[in-house]
């Protein structure tokens, strides 16, 4: 069903690094939800008003909220679709990101008022009619629900959106809190036993948590999450592959929404080859780059000694020192000068962001290794901070 919708609502559904077509994703999701929202929600509503059970009637406007957030959904992938313009060179795409949050933050509020509610019916319980039409309308409901949960977490991955994830584990939640409802109900019917209002906070509890996930995964590309450890692995792989080049470093990699990232590093290559032909070659990545992954890509083609044989020994010394101070540490535009009166170590260091010795110490622990290397060495060093995991 879902590869039917696709296929006759989203054209060039393929092209998924196509923010139009990520758009045509996102109203497909949401007209979607929006469509099967309101339809349970006024189901519900109607057991709810028959029946007179907090629960059902809870779960109603839980639906109704959920077609507000399907809304939000589609507004926000309208808006992250626009083109990019002279307030906004890097275009629209983190308002996927902000929609995502706002649904998260509308499922928290549904979850908060629910369990407000449910807490009052504890304390002042009343008689719940039994219905077999809301049981099947409960039932409808969870079937419906699963269904649209594996949609969007379909959809989601797809297109890699934070939103439609955060869409399809609020159904996820909903297919719990329902399936509580009902258990609710017949309990209610056969064993008489008054629970309405303790599986109201039940619900109330499954939505908060979903909530709460939901807000974390749309959170962290905002604040700038480190780039997926398969990505990186791969660029390097890519990067390295061409013999012009003989190492890497400096990565970054910018996520402007989905879609939209950029990416930056400093390709090594020896100072003895052509410089033409090596600009040549970083010309060559940086496309390749921008083909396979749809990143936007800079390099900046740095030369390295590798003919000299002593600096090529002294850096492989270096580099196996500062890796005992930690595993992950490493070296680079690592050059040698010698002098009438001293020699000069000159490279950078770069650092892991897990390493929780200050710049001081670093600076003393390297420094005193580069005394083993060269005795009687001034080192001139720079610290760079690591902006994607380790290798």
């Amino acid at each position: 069903m879902t590869d039917f919708l696709v296929r006759h609502f989203v054209r060039d559904y393929q092209q998924v690094q196509d923010p139009a077509v990520r758009e045509r994703y996102g109203v497909l999701s949401g007209g979607v939800g929006i469509f099967l929202n309101l339809l349970l929600s006024l189901g519900k509503f109607f057991a709810g008003v028959v029946t007179g059970s907090i629960a059902v009637t809870a779960d109603a406007f839980n639906n109704l909220s959920d077609a507000g957030s399907s809304v939000v959904t589609l507004v926000g992938f309208k808006l992250a679709g626009q083109k990019a313009d002279d307030g906004h060179p890097f275009g629209h795409g983190r308002i996927e990101y902000l929609a995502g949050l706002l649904v998260s933050l509308l499922i928290l509020m549904v979850g908060v008022e629910l369990g407000k509610t449910s807490i009052e019916k504890i304390l002042q319980p009343e008689e719940v009619a039994f219905s077999l039409l809301s049981v099947g309308i409960l039932i409808c409901s969870i079937l419906v629900k699963l269904w649209m949960s594996l949609f969007n977490r379909k959809l989601g991955r797809r297109i890699h959106s934070a939103a439609m994830q955060a869409t399809a584990t609020d159904s996820l939640s909903d297919v719990v809190a329902t399936s509580a409802v009902l258990a609710g109900t017949l309990i209610g019917h056969f064993a008489h036993v008054s629970i309405d209002g303790w599986i109201g906070v039940v619900v109330a509890v499954f939505i908060l948590r979903a909530g709460w996930g939901a807000a974390k995964d749309t959170l962290n590309p905002l604040l700038g999450t480190a780039p997926d450890p398969e990505l990186v692995k791969a660029i390097q792989q890519l990067v390295l592959s061409h013999e012009q080049v003989v190492g890497m470093h400096d990565l970054v990699i910018h996520d402007y929404g989905p879609g939209r990232r950029m990416c930056s590093f400093h390709a090594e290559v020896p100072e003895g080859n052509d410089i033409m032909e090596a600009h040549d070659a970083i010309d060559h990545i940086e496309r390749e780059i921008q083909e396979k992954f749809g990143i936007e890509t800079t390099a900046h083609m740095d030369p390295i000694a590798t003919g000299d044989s002593e600096v090529t020994r002294l850096r492989d010394q270096m580099r196996d020192l500062v890796r005992e101070i930690d595993p992950d540490m490493s070296i680079h535009d690592f050059r040698l000068t010698r002098g009438p009166r001293h020699t000069n170590l000159i490279f950078d260091v770069v650092v892991p962001h897990r390493c929780r010795l200050n710049d001081e110490e670093i600076r003393k622990r390297v420094t005193q290794a580069a005394g083993q290397v060269v005795p009687d060495c001034y080192v001139v060093l720079q610290l760079d901070r690591s902006y994607v995991g380790a290798k």
